[in-house]
C-alpha cells in the first residue's frame, strides 16, 4: 500500500516462457535486501536524490504518464526504507489493510468471503512489501504482487525471509499500465493505495486490469478520498478548512531546482473516478467510505482521528468485469 506521500521499469526482473511472453509468475530475481544493504554507488545515488527531495518545491502543473511513472519509481526506491520503518507495524507482515483507517479485508470481505478465496488467483497492483498478498496467501489464494519500485519489492523479500513458514508470493516489478500477463490470467485484482493515484491515465491502467481478469472477475482499489484534495494535508484543526478547489484536477507535483518532477500525484473527483471505472469496461458494484474507528489513535500524514471522524479519508471502489 502506498500512501502518505504517495508511490515503479525493471528491464531484467522477468522470466519468460515459450513465445517470449512474460510468465504470469515471473519473480523478482534479486537477493533479499536488508536495509540499508546497498552498494556505495547506490548509496551515493540515493544521497543525491534525497537532497533533491529536501530541496523540492511543491506546485500544481501538468505531468505526463512517463514523467509521473519515473518520479514514482524514483521516489519509492528512495523512500521505501523510511516508509516500511514508519508504517510497517501498522500494516503488519501478512495483513490486508485498505487504508489509514485500518479497514481490514478479513472483516470487510470486499474481494469476497475469505473462505471463498482459496485457490483463486489474485493480482495485487502497487503491492509495496506485499503485505496484502501475503495475507491472501494465508487464505489459500494464489497471489502475485506487482510494484513499480524495486526497493519496495526488496522489502517484500526481506519480510518473506523472516517468515520462513509463510507461503511464497511471486513478486513482479512492472508498470501498472503495462501488465506482463496473458489475457484472463486472474480471478481477482486489488490495489490498496497503489498505482491509481500516481498515473496520468488511470483508464488505461484499469483497461489493463480488465484485460488480465477473467469474466466475472472483481477489481477492488482504494485511493485518497477525492474530497481531501480541497483541504490542507494536515492532521490537526488546520486541516479542516477548505483551501483549494475540489474541481481543480491539476496534478500535485514536487520538483527539484531544474524542474524535474521527484513526486507526482493526480487528482480525480469522485464522479471522475466513477466514470473512469465505467469507461474501463467495469461495473461499479459498491463504493466504500470507511469511517474512522475508535480504536485507531494513529496519525498517518494528513490522516488522523480528528479529521477521520469528520470527513472521509479513503474511497474504495468495488468493481466487476462482466
Amino acid at each position: 500500500m502506498s500512501q502518505d506521500r504517495r508511490q515503479s521499469d525493471a528491464p531484467d526482473s522477468f522470466t519468460t516462457v515459450g513465445n517470449g511472453s512474460p510468465s504470469p509468475y515471473s519473480t523478482l530475481s534479486h537477493a533479499p535486501a536488508h536495509a540499508p544493504g546497498a552498494s556505495s554507488a547506490d548509496a551515493a545515488d540515493r544521497a543525491r536524490e534525497d537532497a533533491d527531495d529536501e530541496d523540492a518545491t511543491a506546485t500544481r502543473r501538468r505531468a505526463s504518464n512517463t514523467e509521473s511513472n519515473h518520479a514514482s519509481r524514483s521516489w519509492w526506491d528512495r523512500n521505501a526504507d523510511e516508509y516500511q520503518e514508519e508504517h510497517g507495524a501498522f500494516l503488519g507482515d501478512d495483513r490486508f489493510v485498505w487504508g489509514p483507517e485500518g479497514l481490514d479485508e478479513a472483516e470487510a470481505g470486499l474481494l469476497g468471503p475469505a473462505e471463498e478465496l482459496s485457490g483463486r488467483s489474485v493480482l495485487e497492483i502497487g503491492a509495496g512489501a506485499a503485505q496484502c498478498s501475503r495475507w491472501l496467501a494465508t487464505q489459500g489464494a494464489r497471489p502475485v504482487a506487482l510494484d513499480l519500485s524495486h526497493r519496495q519489492l526488496q522489502h517484500a523479500l526481506r519480510i518473506a525471509d523472516q517468515l520462513p513458514t509463510a507461503a511464497p508470493v511471486p513478486l513482479v516489478q512492472a508498470e501498472a499500465g503495462a501488465l506482463p500477463f496473458a489475457d484472463g490470467s486472474f480471478d481477482l485484482a486489488c490495489s490498496a493505495y497503489g498505482a491509481i493515484p500516481f498515473v496520468a491515465d488511470p483508464v488505461h491502467v484499469m483497461q489493463e486490469v480488465r484485460r488480465v481478469l477473467r469474466p466475472g472477475g472483481r477489481w477492488v482499489f482504494s485511493v485518497t478520498h477525492p474530497m481531501r484534495w480541497a483541504f490542507p494535508d494536515e492532521p490537526g484543526p488546520e486541516g479542516l478548512s477548505v483551501a483549494a478547489s475540489y474541481f481543480d484536477r491539476t496534478p500535485y507535483v514536487e520538483q527539484d531546482a531544474t524542474g524535474r518532477a521527484v513526486y507526482v500525484e493526480h487528482h480525480r473527483t469522485l464522479g471522475d473516478r466513477v466514470r473512469d471505472v465505467v469507461r474501463s469496461g467495469f461495473r461499479l458494484v459498491d463504493l466504500v467510505e470507511p469511517e474512522w474507528p475508535h480504536w485507531n489513535s494513529q496519525e498517518w500524514g494528513g490522516w488522523s482521528p480528528l479529521r477521520g471522524r469528520l470527513i472521509p479519508g479513503t474511497a474504495i471502489f468495488v468493481c466487476e468485469r462482466d
